[in-house]
């Protein structure tokens, strides 16, 4: 993808890139606030085209040996690595993220693509010898058929490799519905997919909206969506990909707590703040967004040594080495993080260091928000409550370990939490009676390694299921179990009561 040439960003249907679609979307570089591309949305027939040939593709996909399948995936894993620096330039140029930080992106997505290696040992079933006489039993998980991932802009690779490569180590057909702000990345690993020897119609892209994202719904051969995003779009996904019969894991939004205890190491909590408030520009689901000190002389002493830190962040364009901080997505985002900034003031929070007004020399038209501060925040105020996703951290003062517990738990959202302490009696306690799904102990962004699973309580998840990890090979997959007599061990003459198997 060039630099500076504006480019076009196709649907991926049965391994082809169809003719220019009748609407396109524009696709920005946050850094310059210039438009870099154009993305074509999905018209109707497309996205049936895309349904059908996965249909198409899967019987033959799920009876393929689950080690020809793991192949394909050892395969992806090297031509990843191959081309990680290119990829991470992708991802920054249209997101915003600095180089780094889509570098650890892709290597966290790596993970799963690695952990998919091992499916045949994944999809293993049970069996049970003699159950009943000359009777045996055994237990299998078998694929669902045609599936469907809708992802959000805030990691256009991670989130999808925490879904497709499950889905296709387990026998299924992968649609994938990327974010049409970033939308290159999808494009890419489908690419990358086609070199690693997968199947023509086993994985797609398609783009585009609301319009997009409901015909996936709805569509009776669809049989499971994922989908990564907001809280109330969780939700209707959720509700409307459930009315429609169909398996759903919606993950939604977060308000992450840090929990400082006056025992902790204050100078290794500043800095675990730092990365986890302002890393990405706060565009992430599992970023700590409220700083909860213990005691009054906690947090004075916390919000002395982070202020200067917030004030010196060095925040520039995403390819710039000496950044720790690039801009947000989209004005329109940019623009509502700094309402938020606006709406802290009028509620009465305290703003120590306010990102407002940031202009970067050179890059003037970006869509950039400085790091942003506030002390004595307080549970009824909109930037509480409500999920900012931009560079703000809101520091909530508590005078208890009970009553930051409590904060915590009070919360709507329970994606994820972090203590940070020295007391292992203050830790445990903390670790089993919050309501998170996720808790780190002394590690500011708890993520769940690629052979656990990632999801949050509460209204942070919406479905039975987490991602990825043994919970992604139960979502992708059905349990069957067969009940097994050979004739040579049939009893003659009918029975007309119930099988004891005796």
């Amino acid at each position: 993808m060039s630099a500076t040439a504006p480019y076009l960003v196709p649907n991926v249907i049965a391994g082809r890139a169809p003719g220019t679609a009748p609407k396109l979307t524009d696709v920005f570089n946050p850094a310059t606030g210039e438009r870099a591309g154009q993305v074509a949305t999905a018209t109707a027939e497309e996205i049936e085209a895309a349904v059908q040939a996965a249909a198409r593709a899967f019987p033959e996909w799920a009876a393929t040996s689950p080690h020809v399948r793991a192949r394909v995936m050892f395969r992806l894993r090297d031509l990843i690595e191959r081309d990680m620096d290119r990829l991470a330039a992708i991802i920054t140029a249209e997101h915003g993220k600095v180089f780094s930080d889509a570098k650890g992106e892709l290597q966290r997505g790596l993970e799963v693509v690695e952990f998919a290696c091992g499916i045949p040992q994944l999809l293993k079933g049970e069996f049970s010898e003699a159950v009943g006489r000359g009777i045996d039993a055994v237990s299998m998980r078998q694929p669902l058929g045609v599936v469907a991932g809708i992802t959000p802009f805030n990691f256009p690779a991670m989130v999808p490799m925490w879904m497709f490569p499950v889905a296709l180590a387990c026998g299924n057909c992968f649609i994938l519905k990327p974010s049409e702000r970033d939308p290159s990345l999808a494009n890419e690993i489908a690419a990358l997919l086609q070199q690693a020897g997968l199947p023509e119609g086993v994985f797609q892209v398609v783009h585009g909206g609301k319009e997009a994202v409901d015909a996936l719904l709805d569509h009776p051969l669809i049989d499971a969506v994922s989908f990564v995003g907001s809280t109330p779009i969780a939700e209707y996904v959720y509700k409307r990909g459930t009315a429609a019969g169909k398996r759903v894991q919606a993950l939604g939004g977060a308000k992450n707590h840090m929990v400082i205890m006056p025992d902790a190491d204050l100078d290794k909590a500043v800095d675990a703040l730092m990365g986890a408030a302002y890393g990405s520009a706060g565009e992430r689901c599992m970023a700590i967004s409220v700083a909860v000190p213990v005691g009054q002389a906690v947090a004075d002493a916390l919000v002395e040594r982070l202020a200067p830190k917030v004030r010196t962040l060095k925040i520039g364009p995403g390819m710039d080495p000496e950044a720790e901080m690039g801009p947000l997505v989209t004005r329109a985002h940019a623009d509502k993080v700094l309402g938020y900034i606006d709406a802290g003031l009028s509620e009465g929070a305290q703003l120590v260091v306010d990102g407002r007004g940031l202009k970067i020399q050179g890059y003037e038209k970006g869509f950039f928000v400085g790091g942003t501060l506030f002390d004595h925040v307080t549970p009824e105020m909109s930037i509480y409550r409500e999920e900012i996703f931009g560079p703000v951290l809101s520091v909530v003062r508590r005078d208890s370990f009970e009553d930051a517990l409590s904060l915590v738990n009070a919360h709507e959202f329970g994606n994820g939490t972090a203590i940070f302490t020295r007391d292992g009696d203050v830790a445990q306690s903390f670790l089993s009676r919050v309501k998170a799904g996720m808790v780190g102990v002394n590690v500011p962004i708890p993520v769940p390694m690629a052979f656990h699973s990632f999801g949050g309580w509460k209204r942070s998840l919406f479905g039975d299921h987490h991602v990825h990890g043994p919970e992604g090979v139960r979502f992708y997959t059905r349990l069957k179990t067969a009940t097994v007599r050979w004739p040579t061990g049939i009893r003659a003459g009918a029975e007309f009561v119930m099988p004891t198997l005796r």
